[in-house]
This record gives C-alpha cells, structure tokens and sequence, in this order.
C-alpha cells in the first residue's frame, strides 16, 4: 500500500499534510515535495525543522519575501508537539501561504494537535495519508504496489513470501523489492524470494506451517528448529499453526459449488490463499482438522509458560499436524 493524496495532487501545493505514523510513508510524502520543487528550481532552499525548532514568529521569518526569488520548501516535523503560539503562527500561514515556498506539515494524526489539521484542510492543503501498517494485509499490499510501481511483475505467493521472510518493517521490505525488481529480469515468484532470501524466509513461522498442514514431517522440523535457531519466537510459531490448521477447516466446510471469487470473500482469505489452501487439503480429514487443532492448543499453552520445553511442545505439534494431513 503507498502513500494515500488527497485534495489537490501537486506535490508543490503551497501547504502538504503528511498525516500518519508510518516513517517511510512520511519520508516519501516529504521527498516527493522536495524532488518535485528540486526538479522546478535546483536552486530550491530546504529547511526541515523538528518541533522545537518552530518558534514564535519563525515562520513568518522563513516566509518573508526575499530578494532573490528563491523557492523554498520548509518542513515541520511533529507538527502535533508545537507550542501554542507557533500553532496560532502555522494557522495564520495556511490561510494565506506565501509564493514561491511550499510547506510541509508531518502529522501522526489523532486528538493532539487537531486544530492545526482542521484548519489546514480547511484552507485546502493537500494531504498524504501515511497509516501505520499494521496488518498483514496492508503490508502484502504494500509489497504489490512496490513491484507495481517499479514496473516489475510478482506472483502473488511471491508477494506473501516476501512479507512472511522480511516481516513487518517497511524499510526493509522496500529494500527487498527494489533489490528484486532491479536483479530478476523475469516474473519475480516464489523461487526467486527463497533464492535471495534463504534462512529468513525458511525460518518463517509460516514456513512451518505450510510444510506441517502438508504432511511434510521432516521439512516442517527442519524448518522449525531453523526458525527458533534464529531467534523466531515460539508464539508465532504457534499463530502460524493455528491459522494453517483452521484455514484447512474453514475450506473444508465451505459450500461445494460456490465460485473462488465468492469462497474467498466468504472465507475471508485472497484468492490466491484459497487455491494453496485447497491443494493442502488433501489427505486432511474432519478428524485430523480437530486432532491437530488439540495439539495446537496444547503447544500454545506450554510455549506461554505452561510447559518447560517449548521448542519440545512445538516439535509434537508439528508432528501431529503433519500425521493428521495423511489421516484420509
């Protein structure tokens, strides 16, 4: 997912609001502005200022006419922590920007600090949305328009596998896909993500559950005890477990007849999910579903303090899971 704009669509608007928690997308929303005026005046004059640097009557300073013409770009970070009086400055600003300078409010958004958003937006700034990323879904879909926006195609399990071996740091998966897109020539898959990524994305909690509900036993241990060699914490394991196990449950219950679109929908799962989901079925039983979700269980409660071993408590969970998908 990329940074959202709304209002006006010129990155040199006199007044951007970059409203979110997510540091990348907020240093994107800022580097466009500053490439956009950089491209229009190389000569452009920045100025990124942290809250405390904005006093009374700063502003009014760096956005007094000057006798050379410059454009000028001025960035306020935490915009939320000015002082009051600079807001009361800032409020001023907006209603009445100055030629030639475009200035840059980065926001984290909520109840501090919301008079100044209000009255930004009243004026008519153009606003980025930055939301913090969350869940995994945000992130599969960040990774999409990555690729996307490099012009580079990527399979949708690649996408997934690329979330499950980097995790959820923005930075680092940005990183990720644009060191695919600039070295695989061809459709960036499955294949290519485990090539560059080998031991992360083998360490993957996920990883071990797509070998396990398989009914790959030694895959799944080995893949396993990598995954706590390297410092996965047994909890996520578990998650992965479980939602491996009831994933395998839910499409096995589903109305036969109903069209992938509308299952996935149903289900609650990409369609892409569905279709890996169903090849994993095979062999699994009503019984080996509710056998392997016992022994879910019980690995979550001693991997939570409840056992002594939990690398132990995992491996007989992985074995379960992996005898109940040939349990047909």
């Amino acid at each position: 997912m990329a940074a959202r704009t709304t209002g006006a669509g010129d990155p040199l608007a006199p007044v951007t609001l970059a409203v979110g928690q997510e540091e990348l997308l907020l240093d994107r929303a800022v580097a466009e502005v500053v490439a956009a005026a950089r491209a229009a005046d190389p000569d452009t004059d920045v100025r990124d200022l942290g809250p405390g640097e904005l006093q009374p009557g700063t502003l009014a300073g760096l956005t007094s006419p000057s006798l050379f013409a410059e454009r000028k770009v001025i960035v306020v970070r935490a915009a939320q922590d000015l002082g009051a009086d600079t807001i009361k400055d800032v409020k001023a600003y907006v209603a009445a920007p100055a030629d030639e300078i475009t200035l840059v409010l980065v926001h984290a958004g909520g109840a501090r600090g919301k008079g100044l958003l209000d009255a930004a937006r009243k004026a008519g700034a153009r606003e980025v949305a930055c939301p913090k990323m969350t869940k995994p879904a945000d992130r599969l879909a960040f990774v999409r328009g990555e690729f996307r926006q490099a012009g580079r195609s990527a399979t949708p399990a690649a996408c997934q596998a690329l979330v499950d071996a980097i995790g959820s740091d923005l930075r680092e998966l940005a990183s990720a896909c644009s060191q695919l897109a600039a070295d695989e020539p061809g459709t960036i898959d499955e294949a290519v993500v485990a090539r560059y990524y080998t031991g992360r994305a083998e360490a993957s909690s996920f990883t071990v559950a797509d070998r396990a509900v398989e009914g790959r036993t030694a895959d799944a241990l080995e893949a396993l005890r990598w995954a706590l060699a390297t410092g996965v914490a047994p909890v996520l394991i578990t998650s992965a477990l479980a939602q491996g196990v009831r994933a395998i449950g839910k499409l096995a219950s589903a109305p036969g007849g109903t069209r992938p679109a509308d299952l996935a929908r149903e289900l609650g799962m990409p369609p892409w999910k569905v279709d890996r989901v169903r090849q994993q079925m095979r062999g699994w039983s009503a019984n080996g579903v509710a056998t392997a979700l016992t022994a879910v269980a019980a690995a979550d409660a001693a991997v939570k303090g409840g056992g002594d071993d939990p690398g132990y408590a995992l491996e007989r969970a992985v074995v379960t899971i992996a005898a109940s998908a040939r349990s047909r």
